[in-house]
């Protein structure tokens, strides 16, 4: 059977669990299809017991399909109950299953499950089943977008919304896009030592046709799982627009990719508070002086008071620390603002200087570092990812289990 109406999945990752042969054979050829190709997807065995237990202490991926044939509808149940536990926001979990069961049916429709299959399955219906979940009137868009913000010029706004996007993506792993609004003099491309086409000015210039095709052409990849688009960063013209025009980008980003990084410039105008306030996330970054807290207070709350069923601005201070200048300690910064600080950076202008000029990130030159640390957890926090616990065996964890088998044998005699 052959389909060239499904519409192809968007940049998402998907981990399936299968138990049988000819339904991971079938997931196998899928991924091979070129409605897939946008797509990261992992194969493994081990049905719904697994799939607990690898998200134990993990991220979940946009999508999990489970194949269950040894477990009954009890024992399924469960394991769906104890995985809901674990799993991220907006994730999407799919079902195969070998029993035509309606009541089955509508227990997993209940507890979330998006879809249930029933084997055998096809390349081309398992395709479809994935397409729907992003293209059905009904889909939700699956991206997050989070923006960035500085509470007056030069405190590193666009050094904090690049380095956020790298991280969102390098190490949660997440297809993120850094969309570069500073449309005169952003830094995106140099910032990643990129020469990209001006995707942010073409879109604008025609957005009734940006949707999943133009949005793919004016993106440039910069990373594994990062992609930009670039400001113009040109005099040549002024850049008086609407926000028509930038809520079309945002709604094509955001129903084609996770993770969308807008690096919005230090300014008042119609399109920067619309981009604001529909933001999911909407960071503040400061320095930690009087004219910052001014400024950082007054951006807070006007956009608390434009989103009231959102969460708060999340505030970062940077460049602090800095030798003879006097400051405001962050904690009083913080607490005038009546908020806690999602991250602070220590004024590092070596570290932060020789990323610049090499066009590398923080956690590329030195992923050790407190920064690199930092910006890991405000990707975290703003992803709604928990921590990925990795258990790390010791150089004697080998001699240790041939010791405790020895022990064992011998007590069994």
């Amino acid at each position: 059977m052959k389909d060239s109406t499904i519409a192809p999945l968007p940049h998402v990752a998907i981990q399936v669990f299968s138990e049988t042969a000819p339904v991971a054979a079938v997931v196998e050829e899928a991924r091979n299809d070129r409605r897939m190709a946008k797509t990261h997807m992992r194969v493994q065995a081990g049905g719904a017991a697994a799939a607990v237990e690898a998200f134990r202490e993990a991220t979940t991926p946009n999508v999990i399909v489970i194949e269950t044939v040894q477990n009954g509808r009890e024992a399924l149940l469960s394991y769906l109950d104890e995985l809901a536990s674990y799993c991220d926001e907006g994730t999407h979990v799919i079902i195969i299953g070998h029993m035509n069961d309606v009541q089955l049916y509508r227990e997993l429709i209940s507890r979330g499950v998006s879809d249930y299959l029933v084997g055998p399955i096809d390349v081309v219906g398992f395709i479809t089943a994935l397409s729907q979940l992003f293209h059905s009137p009904s889909a939700k868009p699956i991206g997050k977008s989070i923006a960035v913000i500085g509470a007056k010029g030069g405190v590193g706004a666009s050094t904090i919304a690049h380095n956020l996007g790298y991280v969102i993506a390098h190490s949660l792993q997440i297809e993120t896009v850094i969309a570069d609004l500073d449309l005169p003099f952003g830094t995106a491309g140099l910032d990643f030592n990129q020469d990209p086409p001006q995707g942010t000015l073409e879109a604008l210039l025609d957005p009734a046709r940006v949707e999943g095709n133009m949005v793919e052409r004016l993106l440039s990849r910069c990373a594994e799982r990062l992609q930009l688009m670039a400001a113009p960063s040109s005099l040549d013209r002024v850049y008086d627009f609407g926000p028509e025009p930038f809520e079309a980008i945002y709604d094509a980003l955001r129903h084609s990719l996770p993770a969308i990084v807008l690096d919005v410039p230090h300014m008042w105008t119609s399109w920067v508070q619309r981009s604001l306030v529909r933001a999911d996330e909407i960071v503040v970054v400061a320095a930690p002086d009087l004219a910052n807290l001014r400024n950082a207070k007054n951006l807070i709350d006007t956009l608390a008071q434009a989103r009231p069923n959102d969460p708060p601005p999340r505030l970062v201070l940077n460049q602090v620390g800095v030798q003879k200048r006097p400051e405001i300690a962050a904690h009083e910064f913080a607490k005038a603002l009546d908020c806690e600080a999602l991250a602070v950076f220590a004024f590092d202008a070596a570290l932060f200087g020789n990323a610049n000029n090499n066009g590398q990130m923080i956690a590329e030159l030195q992923p050790k570092s407190k920064a690199a640390e930092s910006f890991l957890d405000m990707a975290r926090g703003l992803m709604g990812r928990q921590e990925i616990k990795v258990a790390k065996k010791s150089l004697f964890s080998p001699l240790l289990e041939k010791v405790a088998s020895r022990l064992a044998s011998l007590n069994a005699a």
